[in-house]
């Protein structure tokens, strides 16, 4: 079937307006008989409602409206080509030329949606655009888009099903990025496509049981743990999520040859190849909200005075202090949450209850953060360890391990293990570590936030990135700001620097990477590195060192400045709780700067 159809093609020489083109696409649908004559006010109020969702503007002087009503007939596409500018409010520009207007009836099926993405896939083709603008008749114009009828029909018509899993270990940006790349690849191929984001707000999209029942090919790109039962007998790709952003092309292909999957029973030698970085990504990443959410409340609490929550002092405010202790409730529940869930991802449901109770005897004997992240891999270990132990019991007995057995047994011997050896130790390690930055030198000082600024923009939230920040998160329970300060900074320099040389450097970018790269100011300045991905994937030598310079550089004037953090995380959005705002501010705009300049130094025009 046509996707458009050559008496759906209209030239005229100038339309006004939305308003008067939505008029004149319900009249023209009547005309050619898709719709009757008292049903296009139907029609033109279904585009507006529509239109309200989100603009249908898709830029480069290009407009989908569509509509899904039961006064259509049949899945219908008109194309409208205007010699003079529509006035067409868009998410890029308000002005169009070309207008495909998509229309079909409620019992379509996903007929709608597979316009809209053949559509969409090939509208951001500027080449493309440019000879469907350069067409001097209806002719010309049909036999362009007569062409990718045809490339679609012989596309569609193997179609495989490729459905994916991603998360990452904060579930903030990676999940989304390597969803929305796999999703333009697999399209790109002709291949239908769903993923499943497991993000912060838990999981998104989920694959449900005929899905994959019908699915060519699953690809799992993830860094933390991901149910994958339910994908047994059918092709399964395991790769990290930033493979998922890299190369989703390349991970396609090999999902497609991958052997039949079938989940084996968890053990720990099956918990051991999932990785160490795995197991803690998966504690940081259940962790995180509670350290955002806390640490910004007990910052909040600040603004009032910095001992506003002590009842004992001049500065007492009882609003602080119950924000504090709400912020306090859960700022407490990070390291037996990061312990619990280290110690789930490496032995299943019965490592968690050890693990919780691993992490709070952590966090109320004094070995903090590192002890955390010692009781919760101990806790995983011992579990699986009894689960080798308990698997000759009798069947009769299996009901009481989960609830008995190894909750009982476990939880007596990782306690144990902290309260009588672990804490002591830790104890005084988290002292002598804490005294040392403390009592750095400035020379000293300076060069620690170098390190951990150039950490983090090594690898955009990788494990080098996540060290720092996991650092930083350590030293803020301990009450030391600055290199909070540093990392904060640091991390928000790559992204909005990115989007300056973007804006600064026109020639070295194209249309789509310049368009993409607003959204990294708003990403960069709330903390969020990860939109420099791309770019650095893309042209590694001058963006990665530009990167590296810049947020090192940053990392260095903050600790040189003293800027103190005591949020551990929200960008420029914490800084009436910043200490010293005016160089919190001074130091990423140096950044941010310097490594646009850098970037324009090192990368190339475009040919």
């Amino acid at each position: 079937m046509e996707m458009i159809r050559k008496e759906n093609i209209c030239m005229v020489e100038s339309i006004k307006d939305k308003k008067e083109l939505f008029h004149f696409l319900a009249e023209f649908m009547a005309k050619q008989g898709q719709i009757e004559n008292d049903e296009i006010e139907k029609i033109e109020n279904g585009l507006w409602k529509r239109e309200e969702l989100s603009l249908t503007g898709v830029g480069n002087g290009v407009a989908i409206p569509h509509v899904q009503n039961e006064a259509v007939k049949n899945p219908t596409v008109v194309c409208v080509k205007s010699e003079k500018p529509i006035f067409y409010e868009g998410l890029e520009g308000n002005e169009v030329h070309l207008v495909f207007m998509i229309a079909v009836p409620p019992n379509a099926g996903d007929q709608h949606l597979k316009y809209l993405a053949t559509l969409s896939r090939k509208l951001t083709d500027e080449n493309f655009v440019a000879s469907l603008r350069n067409s001097k008749n209806e002719d010309e114009l049909y036999q362009i888009l007569k062409n990718l009828n045809e490339k679609e029909e012989k596309t569609m018509s193997g179609t495989k099903k490729i459905l994916a899993v991603t998360a990452c270990p904060t579930g903030i940006a990676h999940t989304y990025m390597a969803a929305e790349n796999i999703e333009k690849a697999a399209i790109a191929k002709g291949y239908e496509v769903k993923v499943e984001t497991n993000g912060s707000s838990g999981a998104e999209n989920i694959l449900t049981e005929e899905e994959i029942k019908q699915a060519d090919a699953i690809i799992i790109a993830a860094d933390t743990k991901v149910k994958t039962a339910r994908f047994n007998g059918k092709r399964v790709l395991f790769a990290s999520v930033t493979q998922g952003i890299k190369e989703p092309d390349v991970l396609i292909d090999k999902a497609l040859k991958e052997p039949a999957y079938h989940e084996k029973e968890e053990t720990q030698e099956t918990g051991a190849k999932r990785g160490i970085y795995s197991h803690l990504m998966s504690g940081v990443s259940n962790m995180l909200p509670l350290v955002v959410g806390g640490g910004i409340l007990i910052a909040i609490s600040f603004m009032w005075g910095i001992n506003s929550a002590s009842a004992d002092s001049d500065q007492f405010n009882q609003i602080a202090a119950w924000i504090n202790q709400v912020g306090g409730a859960s700022f407490g529940l990070m390291l037996p949450i990061l312990a619990g869930y280290i110690s789930y991802s490496i032995a299943d449901r019965p490592g968690l209850a050890p693990g919780l109770v691993g992490g709070m005897l952590a966090y109320n004997g004094g070995s903090g953060f590192l002890g955390a992240l010692v009781a919760g891999f101990l806790a995983g270990a011992v579990v699986n360890g009894l689960k080798k132990l308990f698997k000759g019991l009798p069947k009769s007995l299996d009901g009481l391990k989960p609830v008995l057995l190894y909750p009982l047994i476990s939880i007596f011997i990782v306690g144990m293990i902290i309260v009588v050896a672990l804490n002591p130790i830790m104890s005084e390690v988290n002292v002598i570590i804490t005294n040392f930055l403390n009592h750095l030198g400035g020379a000293n000082r300076i060069l620690l936030g170098l390190v951990l600024g150039m950490m983090m923009a090594a690898d955009l939230g990788g494990p080098i990135n996540k060290a720092a920040y996991a650092f930083s998160l350590a030293m803020l329970e301990a009450g030391n700001y600055q290199i909070m300060g540093a990392v904060m900074t640091s991390g928000m320099v790559p992204a909005v620097g990115v989007a300056l040389a973007t804006s600064l450097y026109k020639k070295k970018f194209t249309q789509e990477e310049r368009n993409a790269a607003k959204a990294n100011y708003i990403m960069g300045l709330s903390f969020i590195c990860e939109g420099a991905i791309p770019y650095a994937a893309a042209d590694p030598k001058a963006i990665i060192p530009s990167l590296i310079i810049g947020s090192g550089i940053t990392g260095a004037l903050s600790m040189f400045f003293k800027v103190g953090c005591p949020a551990p995380h929200g960008g420029v959005f914490v800084l009436p709780v910043v200490q010293n705002a005016v160089m919190f501010l001074a130091v990423i705009a140096i950044g941010v700067v310097l490594t646009a300049l850098l970037i324009g130094v090192l990368k190339k025009d475009l040919e």
